[in-house]
């Protein structure tokens, strides 16, 4: 005679169903961490991404920065703070010609290009701050006034400053009409603006940027500029 199979109790069930549960909760849990932790890791290195590309072409502009010449022809002056740049409506944090431009089959510019960085009111009124532009003339032998290209470099800006290093002192104002040359360095401060119920104070961007550019001459003499 066959014995009877034995089936799970209902207690056995209920226990069954609870530790499943327990797991697949566990499971779901670990799974929307990791979710969202991946969430923020993009998303701060989405943000973190235009800074060190303003970064990089910053540097790269000042370290391609150019002496002025007796003839001006593909040269310019290297100025910094407030400058009135032909072309722009509004003063310019700096103004520099620089050897970064692109050559292209389809642009009959050379390399050197005249290059200003500037803060303007963001596009919209919902971000903080202003937003760093970077505006472009590559067609210096032209007749006419050029209009420069705008390319934005980074948003939520409070202050940008540009300080000149003439081998003895740090300059907050530089005019190559005055000095003939250009400075062997330039330090670049950046200055995040404060985010929205932020406690502290954010943390300020500061690069230097040696130029290896040599003039004709070094007479640096008459020039009235304030320093730090």
């Amino acid at each position: 005679m066959r014995r009877g199979l034995r089936a799970f109790t209902l207690i056995e069930l209920i226990l069954a169903v609870g530790i499943s549960s327990i797991v697949l909760i566990a499971a779901n849990a670990v799974f929307f961490t990791a979710m969202r932790l991946r969430e923020s890791t993009t998303r701060a290195l989405d943000e973190s991404l235009p800074i060190q590309q303003a970064i990089e072409i910053l540097r790269r502009d000042l370290a391609g920065a150019m002496t002025p010449s007796a003839n001006g022809i593909l040269s310019g002056d290297f100025k910094v703070g407030g400058v009135s740049s032909v072309g722009l409506a509004q003063p310019v944090d700096i103004e520099l010609y620089t050897t970064t431009g692109v050559l292209r089959e389809n642009e009959p510019w050379g390399e050197v290009q005249k290059v200003t960085y500037e803060l303007q009111p963001p596009a919209n009124n919902l971000t903080r701050g202003k937003d760093l532009i970077r505006s472009v003339t590559r067609n210096l032998l032209s007749t006419v006034t050029p209009q420069p290209e705008n390319q934005w470099m980074m948003g939520g800006i409070e202050s940008v400053a540009f300080s000149c290093f003439d081998g003895t002192n740090w300059y907050n104002t530089w005019d190559s009409t005055l000095t003939t040359n250009v400075p062997i360095a330039v330090r670049v401060r950046i200055l995040p603006a404060a985010g929205g119920g932020s406690t502290g104070a954010p943390s300020p961007i500061e690069f230097l940027v040696p130029i290896d550019s040599v003039s004709r001459t070094n007479q640096s003499g008459g020039m009235d500029m304030s320093g730090n």
